[in-house]
């Protein structure tokens, strides 16, 4: 557990071998219809500082734009299952995001959209380069925590987490390789 309250975040850090680490961020990588879209923050429509994907079963709204889910992979569903079973949760959705290099990220914010449900669980899956996730809480500006997404980690978000916490992947002022990162989802 990495948050000292309001919620439950778990990290399993080597989820994944080396092994199915290089094959699942190949495959990801080239097999992937990855979009590069604008999306709407603040009123003010900007392009997304990374590559998005939505793969499941139903349609997802966030940030001004809808993405129509595209039928599962068979890679998607090996890493989906192999996470059910820690999660012990049926995953219908996840969003996808190719981090190229240090200049990709996202802003903080929260999973916190009603189609998620009153206490989201989010599956967070990585591979390839390090990153930091950073997380503060909402009410409680001294309340952080941060911890390194390194290739074949899993984070387990749920209980009161979206409620309290928001998270991001800041930019890098050091060259960094690409990143992908899963983030199943229960619609």
């Amino acid at each position: 557990m990495i948050l000292p309250k309001d919620g439950e975040i778990l990290h399993y850090p080597q989820f994944f071998n080396a092994t199915e680490c290089e094959i699942y961020f190949q495959s990801l990588k080239t097999q992937i219809n990855w979009k590069h879209e604008p999306i709407k923050l603040f009123g003010k429509e900007i392009m997304q500082p990374r590559l998005t994907a939505w793969y499941g079963d139903t349609k997802y709204t966030y940030s001004g734009i809808t993405m129509n889910p595209k039928p599962w992979t068979e890679h998607l569903q090996e890493i989906k299952k192999k996470i059910e079973q820690t999660a012990k949760v049926t995953f219908t959705s996840a969003l996808l995001n190719q981090y190229r290099d240090e200049h990709d990220s996202v802003g903080w914010h929260r999973d916190n959209e009603k189609e998620l449900g009153k206490f989201p669980v989010i599956g967070s899956v990585s591979f390839g380069a390090t990153r930091v996730f950073k997380l503060k809480h909402r009410l409680e500006k001294n309340l952080k925590a941060s911890v390194e997404l390194t290739d074949g980690s899993f984070l387990l978000m749920r209980g009161e987490t979206q409620h309290y916490w928001q998270h991001c992947i800041p930019k890098l002022t050091i060259p960094t390789g690409p990143r992908i990162n899963l983030t199943f989802r229960i619609l």
